[in-house]
């Protein structure tokens, strides 16, 4: 694998006894960019995170950091600062104090350590906050004050282990924007760790999705969502309907599976003969054919449940063949009555929606947890 990376992980594989926790994985993170490990419990993400940071040794692999190679570097030799859950911050400091707490451990100048400080105060944008203590902060001001005192040491990578997973939705999904925001101003490498699809494609440049200790897909957010490689993938990120195609004929690069009273569902792909597996996204089905032209699929079948869920309405069609669609319509002015339970639809989507999945089934459960993937501290 090329080392060019800013941190690279290279055949890392990482076993407590006979249990595999990460097996055999190939990452290159870039410098500067918000790069998130997304997974069930128990996938291998915080595994792989604290071996970044230096708090697990891989038992085959190598681990770069800015070139150099740092698999059997200690946590406190290594240029990178990690952000748990629980922020830790000491509750008899003030916010000045707290930010500067590691830089007099190291015990850099003190002219240094109150320029720093100021500069990561204000890089989380907690200007006029210095004199409060950790009991006088919301929530997400603290975790800002675990972010400054992580960014004051300037490290080469910032490694997060579901720091937001304490807050309450409203206040998480504010955080979200922030965590980005910071990442941008300051320029530095983010290696984020969650198990919310939504948090991740909102933040990432690049999402590595881990099922059963391997890396299923690693890609920009768009790609993850609408070009899915693995049944997992799919189906673990957001809402997939998975399909099963029988290819029946093929005609100019698309595979036609033909249904009953001219109904079919059709896929980009160079298969003629065979079996494929498809996945296409609730909000690519359509209730009416206009504007997709003739080559596009089209299945009817009997509805089965309509869910309001505020912005769009969730609607799942069983299929004459045992399949089952969920579509998702949105609910605009212009959009008709909702369908009723029991009445039978016609769908419709095109075929450049329908994306083939390479490989085998999985499933989107992931693995049985491991008592090594959850811890939060060393």
């Amino acid at each position: 694998m090329s080392v060019d990376g800013h941190i690279v992980l290279d055949g890392v594989t990482k076993a407590f006894g006979e249990n595999v926790v990460v097996n055999n994985i190939d990452l290159n993170i870039r410098e500067g960019e918000f790069f998130s490990m997304l997974g069930p419990s128990g996938c291998g993400k915080t595994t792989t995170l604290r071996m970044i940071a230096g708090f697990e040794v891989p038992t085959i692999g190598t681990v770069t950091l800015a070139g150099e190679d740092v698999t059997e570097v200690p946590p406190a030799k290594r240029n990178v600062n990690m952000v748990f859950q629980a922020y830790a911050l000491f509750p008899h400091m003030t916010v000045q104090e707290n930010v500067e707490f590691g830089l007099k451990i190291k015990k850099v100048k003190r002219d240094e350590v109150k320029s720093r400080a100021a500069e990561a105060i204000s890089s989380v944008q907690l200007d006029g906050f210095e004199l409060r203590k950790p009991a006088q902060l919301s929530g997400g001001q603290q975790q800002r004050v675990a972010l400054a005192r992580a960014l004051v040491n300037r490290p080469a990578a910032l490694l997060l282990d579901e720091p937001l997973g304490a807050l309450d939705l409203k206040l998480r999904k504010e955080m979200q924007h922030e965590l980005k925001a910071i990442q941008v101003r300051t320029g530095t490498t983010f290696v984020y760790v969650t198990h919310d699809q939504e948090e991740a494609l909102t933040m990432s440049d690049r999402i590595a999705v881990m099922n059963n200790g391997i890396v299923e897909q690693c890609a920009v957010p768009r790609e993850i969502y609408e070009h899915p490689t693995t049944a997992f993938v799919a189906g673990f990120i957001g809402t997939s309907n998975i399909v099963n195609m029988r290819v029946d004929r093929a005609v100019d690069g698309v595979a036609i599976m033909d249904l009953s009273e001219g109904q079919r569902i059709v896929a980009r792909s160079s298969a003629t003969t065979g079996t494929l597996q498809i996945t296409v996204r609730p909000e690519k089905i359509h209730l009416s054919a206009d504007g997709l032209g003739d080559g596009s699929s089209s299945v009817g079948g009997r509805i089965s449940d309509v869910m309001y869920l505020g912005s769009m309405t969730q609607i799942t069609v069983d299929l004459p063949n045992g399949d089952t669609l969920t579509v998702h319509r949105l609910n605009d002015e212009a959009a008709a009555a909702d369908p009723v339970v029991g009445d039978t639809i016609s769908l419709h989507w095109a075929a450049d929606n329908s994306f083939v999945i390479e490989g085998l089934p999985s499933t989107a459960n992931g693995g049985d947890a491991s008592a090594h993937d959850a811890p939060e501290s060393e």
